[in-house]
């Protein structure tokens, strides 16, 4: 489940919790919430609902993709994991969120270096 991981706040300004749905419990901590998110992002491309994630189940682009989803350049893609028989596709906004989109929301942008399709056919 792509949304095991999530960032709360803990105690204080410098202080922010990576929260492990499925254990419900702590996984770690950052002294800010970008770092905070950039870590449950990277442990949710280790661990799905059950526990570690097949290896077959991710792919990464040998650099990142700008891709257009709702709008032109959302972001850049650097990451797919299959989750429940659909690729969905790790995507850093210009203002460092971390979204996860479906496969069939992502294309590349015009002009991006295109490295290639998605394991199941869409942007990379």
């Amino acid at each position: 489940m792509v949304g095991r991981f999530n960032v709360r706040p803990g105690d204080g300004p410098r202080h922010w919790l990576v929260w492990d749905n499925a254990m419900n419990g702590r996984r770690g901590e950052e002294p800010t919430e970008a770092r905070a998110q950039a870590l449950a992002a990277d442990l949710e491309l280790q661990y799905d609902a059950h526990g570690p994630r097949d290896p077959r189940s991710v792919r990464r682009p040998d650099k990142p993709v700008a891709v257009d989803a709702w709008q032109p350049r959302i972001g850049e893609l650097d990451a797919w994991v299959s989750e429940g028989g659909e690729w969905i596709g790790r995507v850093k906004l210009p203002d460092g969120q971390i979204k996860w989109i479906s496969q069939r929301e992502l294309r590349p942008a015009e002009g991006s270096r295109q490295v290639g399709r998605s394991p199941s056919g869409g942007a990379s």
